[in-house]
């Protein structure tokens, strides 16, 4: 572990971005890499760290780009997977040193992030925990075997100018309505209107869907994992369906892969399954060879 590993981490810069990072745990545990999604900030993770920690673990929530005030570029480009999965490596880089290893956990979006860091990052992935997010190639495949692209009809939403922030700069009169349809409870909408919405991270967070089309399809869908790796996905989901859950598998190869399935739990697992899901995370990265 290196001298800068054993200090708090609160911040890490990358192409002159500045993201910010929620160290807690023992100093000198091993590393657990926490990514949020949409539309969410690391504060997601709130309770579920405490249970990481008291197993000795050190958890490090990544604020990712457009979400961290220093890190809002306006470009669409920039919020490319790579890029994004490129600003968690250089977190890796910071805590484990530029040839260590982290275990990985990303829910939502950030399970993208964590899946583009298995497959072309694996010497800095101990282990891997996705949550909600089947693999790319899984998920892309369920688009023509199911209802996914129905399930997905926001995405395409969220590509006009304008709109959609109009929209959900209305969080409170209208728009929660929509949210609250999801799965969300009050508390959970207002802490996103206060850490989104209100503080100006609206447009970038949005600008990770309006990326999508700049990423290649083919890249994401063909290359497999093969680190230790477990997939966390909830039955009341309205955004992901079941195929890309149960067919994930067939993209992790060489390594060990679980898939835990929740019952009567929407798609906000961090915060409304805090003990299962960091019971699956521990389970994994209590698993996972050194």
């Amino acid at each position: 572990m290196t001298e800068q590993a054993l200090a708090r981490i609160t911040t890490v810069e990358r192409a002159g971005l500045v993201l910010d990072v929620i160290d807690e745990g023992p100093i000198e545990g091993e590393p657990i890499v926490l990514l949020h999604g949409f539309p969410e900030r690391a504060t997601c993770w709130g309770a579920v760290t405490p249970i990481l920690n008291e197993a000795g673990y050190r958890t490090l929530a990544l604020d990712q780009r457009g979400y961290a005030p220093g890190a809002r570029p306006k470009r669409r480009r920039d919020y490319r997977v790579s890029e994004l999965a490129a600003d968690a490596a250089a977190l890796i880089d910071v805590v484990a040193g530029p040839t260590g290893r982290a275990h990985v956990v990303g829910h939502d979006w950030g399970a993208i992030v964590a899946w583009a860091l298995g497959q072309h990052h694996a010497d800095r992935v101990r282990s891997l925990t996705a949550v909600s997010v089947p693999h790319p190639g899984a998920f892309l495949t369920s688009m023509v075997r199911s209802r996914q692209l129905l399930l997905s009809w926001y995405m395409l939403a969220f590509q006009l100018p304008r709109l959609p922030e109009a929209v959900l700069r209305r969080i409170d009169k209208g728009s929660d309505r929509q949210l609250a349809h999801a799965g969300l409870d009050r508390d959970e909408i207002a802490r996103i209107k206060r850490e989104v919405v209100d503080s100006g991270a609206l447009p970038g967070a949005l600008g990770w869907y309006r990326a999508l089309l700049l990423n290649d399809p083919r890249a994401m869908r063909a290359k497999v994992v093969g680190v230790p790796t477990t997939l966390v996905w909830s039955d009341e989901d309205l955004a992901l369906g079941r195929w890309g859950a149960e067919h994930t598998a067939r993209w992790v190869s060489g390594a060990p892969y679980r898939f835990v399935e929740l019952a009567g739990i929407s798609h906000w697992i961090p915060t409304q399954a805090p003990d299962v899901l960091a019971e699956a995370i521990l389970d994994r990265v209590g698993s996972s060879p050194a």
